[in-house]
């Protein structure tokens, strides 16, 4: 019988989610890297530069890769001969204390991002507890721990069914993914559960997302199961959508796919579809009583060596001299550099911000969006000598409500944040003749070094969520809608899903 020393436990789980805050597993950064090499849209190739060049700054300077450090899920499979030398905290006790220690670390703070009263005042816990944790009871004398930090836009865009026995999972998947939009942050990986219960098949999906990247081993040596059959058509298919990296068209939509099943009610076929965006972090580690686990660094010599270059007609703007009519000549697809001054709101601050419009109380003091961009993030916590910590673009159609606001009431110029908007969004743009600019998700430390100072200007109570100044210097960012309308998160899924098409008819 093991005898497992619960600080074994609680230190474990807090290295684990340091590590995994600021180091992709390797065999996703290799998948990357096959990406990038097979990439032949200079959007996407870009988009997966920034962030393979992200990926390796981070695990440098062991500072988060994404602004969002996720929500904790935690898989704990306990052997039926442990014994624990304490028994006064239970196991998602434990797994909180150590993501509570984590999250609080001085040297790498990581963003809270949970709330609680979630249907109520949804205020912050501070702390990113508590966490998901599913335990179960195995044989064995160990304890085996997988452990993930699972981001918000990709969280969100789960999809659950209950399909006729007869349907096709892989026809399912093909119809629905396109309805994701690009907010999940794709090159991802797609986890899928199918049968048991809807619950069941929820776990599994999550689950699954833990499993290493290996569709390429399988390509080479040939399906055997049905899993292995299924995995390999809807990657196939998925791929031949030409979403691409941030959903500006491409190649590559997704680097694996991963399923796991459960018998079935006779009359039942639930599936469910979760995806892990460009910032997979997960980490698994095996306790068997002798001291807590241990985490060996990869080398930095394990990250490509990409480079991301701009190109010839790439503009530079100075955000301090510009006016709605200069951004009125900007073009869809283009490469824009920032500098200057941007101020920064999410969900929280444009629901502030409306209903003190709607008040007539007006805009905060000391606030001033006139022909300002408005920034769609929330940061992490500066250590050091940083003027803020990661701070990538959180997902944009979150604010599409309010940007009839924004645009009408506070003479914001446009836009700034992380993949598609909406039909009735890109129309209010249009006819205000804004612009929507799109900063690459799941690249926040390589973003933050834009970041020359920053400060809270208003809301400071949200946190995260408060309203900031940033001074800018070369900030890289695409034209993703113009003032006309045109939208690069249509325009270009449509044209390289009918190049793969034409390329698939020259092969056949």
């Amino acid at each position: 019988m093991s005898t497992i020393c619960q600080q074994d436990f609680i230190d474990s789980i807090e290295d684990a989610l340091q590590y995994i805050s600021f180091y992709h597993p390797l065999d996703f950064v290799q998948a990357l890297e096959k990406a990038y090499n097979k990439e032949q849209s200079k959007a996407a190739k870009d988009a997966i530069a920034q962030i393979l060049i992200n990926s390796r700054m981070s695990a440098e300077g062991k500072r988060p890769l994404c602004q969002d450090t996720g929500i904790i899920t935690c898989f704990v499979k306990v052997g039926m001969d442990v014994k624990w030398d304490k028994t006064d905290l239970t196991v998602q006790q434990m797994v909180d204390e150590g993501t509570r220690r984590a999250y609080l670390n001085p040297d790498n703070p990581l963003r809270a991002s949970i709330v609680a009263d979630p249907a109520g005042t949804r205020k912050n816990t501070k702390d990113n507890t508590p966490s998901v944790v599913h335990i179960d009871l195995v044989a064995g004398g160990k304890v085996e721990v997988m452990v993930a930090a699972k981001g918000g836009g990709s969280e969100n865009k789960s999809k659950m069914v209950m399909l006729n026995p007869s349907d096709d999972v892989a026809e399912w998947v093909e119809k629905i993914l396109p309805t994701m939009g690009a907010g999940w942050c794709p090159p991802g990986m797609l986890g899928i559960g199918i049968g048991g219960t809807a619950e069941k098949a929820a776990v599994m999906a999550k689950e699954s997302l833990m499993d290493p990247v290996d569709i390429h081993e399988l390509m080479e040596r040939g399906a055997e199961t049905t899993e292995e059959k299924l995995r390999l058509e809807i990657f196939d298919r998925a791929n031949k959508l030409g979403i691409g990296a941030q959903g500006l068209g491409g190649l590559t939509t997704v680097v694996d796919v991963k399923i796991k099943t459960a018998p079935t009610h006779a009359a039942s076929k639930p599936v469910v579809m979760i995806p892990n965006c460009a910032a997979t972090r997960h980490v698994h580690f095996t306790l068997d009583g002798s001291g807590p686990a241990h985490l060996k660094a990869p080398k930095l010599e394990d990250w490509p060596q990409v480079t991301f270059e701009v190109g010839e007609g790439t503009r530079r703007v100075d955000l301090n001299t510009l006016t709605k009519k200069d951004v009125q000549e900007w073009k869809m697809g283009e490469t824009v550099l920032l500098s200057g001054t941007i101020l920064t709101g999410r969900d929280a601050a444009h629901k502030r911000l409306q209903d003190m419009i709607n008040s007539g109380e007006g805009l905060p003091k000391g606030v001033d969006f006139d022909n300002k961009f408005i920034y769609y993030v929330g940061p992490v916590d500066a250590v050091r000598d940083e003027a803020v910590g990661p701070a990538g673009p959180t997902t944009a159609t979150r604010m599409d409500k309010f940007t009839d606001m924004m645009l009408e009431k506070t003479g914001i110029v446009g836009m700034i944040g992380k993949a598609e908007r909406g039909p009735a969004t890109v129309e209010s743009i249009k006819e205000h003749k804004s612009v929507y600019l799109m900063a690459v998700g799941g690249a926040a430390y390589l973003v933050s070094k834009a970041i020359k100072k920053a400060r809270v200007v208003a809301f400071e109570d949200l946190g995260m969520e408060a309203i900031y100044e940033f001074e800018v210097e070369d900030m890289p960012v695409t034209v993703a809608v113009d003032s006309e309308g045109a939208n690069a998160h249509t325009q270009g899924p449509a044209i390289w899903k009918a190049k793969i098409e034409e390329l698939d008819s020259k092969l056949k």
